[in-house]
């Protein structure tokens, strides 16, 4: 009996070996003329796919947050502590002391060239390639044909089996550029309360941006500063007389015209299309440089976007759970497509065929921006960063073999 238990700890042993050895080197024992390979997807990934942006579960859910929360309660820890450290001291660096960032001075200036461009061209875009609206909701199709696909949630949408009911756009439909207060003083009185809103100006946010970044436009009068303020116990003092600095004015505000030649009757559709979208390339890199240094909020909840070190006090949102905020926006920081809005759209891969888009095959379509379908329609090459998010590489089958596909 003993040796029996021996003999059968012993077998156990083995087998627990060889599977040990099995598993040290898998590769060895599957086959002596083959080798498993396996294949690092991480480094072969390509860095610029993007998928089709997703809509919000529910109307409740709020924005996901650009940069995490626990990274934000970090700051705000070591922004306090060093308040308690240094309670009285001299703001240095720029534009939170008041002064402008330089180099982000003729990034201003390019962006409001390059936007005042994009509207320019897509003026003379709109008159060749259609554009359609619905009657409901904020839908938008670039196409001879509206689409079929049911995604309509305007009023009584349940009757139409959430059908669109299309009607003809305009070039606000196409691309849509949420509006701000305009602040005067943007260190001295960076908020506007609820009781002021009727005497701020508003106006584009991009274009505040650009403004608040160096640029100067004769409506919207701004206050720059020659010499940097003070921060006591997180209060910003301005103890010196503020003046314009003169050199800051750059001479490129007698020529804030559209880029190239837009203006030019003889352009094609293909070239002027051209143009709108490296103009749109130029405007979001553009925008993102200087939201890295100029703040910008957005409520979570709402499109409402403010341009300056804190957001307004208007009690004018009508989001979800409002009622607990008491008509006050729920601020984060924003992102650039929260300054522009992208209006994702269905790309069509037949520009002259007059089949609607079917909503049993909408799994196959991909999206783009408005702008960027429109200038592809009109003759322009298909950006590479767009390319995945409009599913180039996919053949949607015929209506009639949609029962063939699994």
């Amino acid at each position: 009996m003993h040796r029996r238990s021996l003999s059968s700890s012993s077998s156990i042993l083995s087998h627990f070996n060889s599977l040990n050895k099995f598993q040290s080197s898998p590769t060895h024992h599957l086959c002596h003329s083959r080798t498993l390979t396996t294949v690092d997807t991480t480094t072969t990934r390509d860095h610029s796919y993007a998928d089709i942006p997703k809509p919000p579960k529910s109307k409740s859910e709020r924005k996901p947050y650009p940069t995490p929360m626990k990274i934000l309660v970090q700051r705000a820890k070591q922004e306090k502590e060093a308040r308690k450290a240094q309670p009285c001291k001299l703001l240095e660096d720029p534009p939170e002391n008041g002064l402008l960032v330089p180099e982000l001075v003729s990034v201003a200036h390019q962006v409001y060239q390059a936007r005042e461009s994009i509207l320019l061209g897509l003026s003379k875009l709109v008159n060749v390639i259609p554009v359609l609206r619905c009657r409901h909701c904020f839908e938008v199709h670039i196409g001879q044909v509206g689409h079929e696909i049911r995604t309509c949630s305007g009023p009584k949408s349940g009757l139409r089996n959430a059908t669109h009911m299309w009607r003809k756009g305009r070039v606000h439909d196409v691309i849509y550029f949420p509006k701000c207060f305009h602040l005067y003083d943007r260190v001295g009185k960076p908020r506007v309360i609820h009781n002021e809103s009727r005497s701020f100006k508003q106006l584009p946010a991009i274009v505040e941006l650009c403004i608040q970044a160096g640029l100067n436009l004769e409506n919207y009068p701004t206050k720059r500063r020659t010499r940097p303020v003070y921060s006591i116990e997180g209060r910003i003092v301005d103890f010196e007389d503020t003046q314009v600095d003169s050199s800051l004015d750059c001479s490129l505000n007698s020529e804030l015209q559209p880029k190239g030649d837009l203006g030019n009757c003889d352009l094609n559709i293909r070239e002027v299309s051209s143009m709108v979208l490296d103009s749109w390339f130029e405007m979001i890199s553009g925008a993102k440089k200087m939201m890295e240094r100029y703040k910008v909020h957005t409520c979570g909840y709402c499109p409402e976007v403010q341009v300056g070190p804190k957001g307004h006090k208007v009690r004018m949102c009508k989001a979800s759970k409002h009622q607990s905020r008491n008509g006050m926006h729920a601020w984060q920081e924003a992102t650039v497509f929260d300054l522009v809005g992208p209006n994702y759209v269905w790309h069509v891969a037949d520009v002259a065929g007059e089949v609607p888009l079917c909503n049993d095959l909408k799994r196959y379509y991909g999206k783009a921006p408005a702008v960027v379908e429109m200038c592809v329609q009109a003759g322009a090459r298909v950006p590479d960063e767009y390319r995945s998010m409009m599913r180039l590489d996919v053949v949607p089958p015929c209506r009639d073999e949609l029962d063939l596909v699994t």
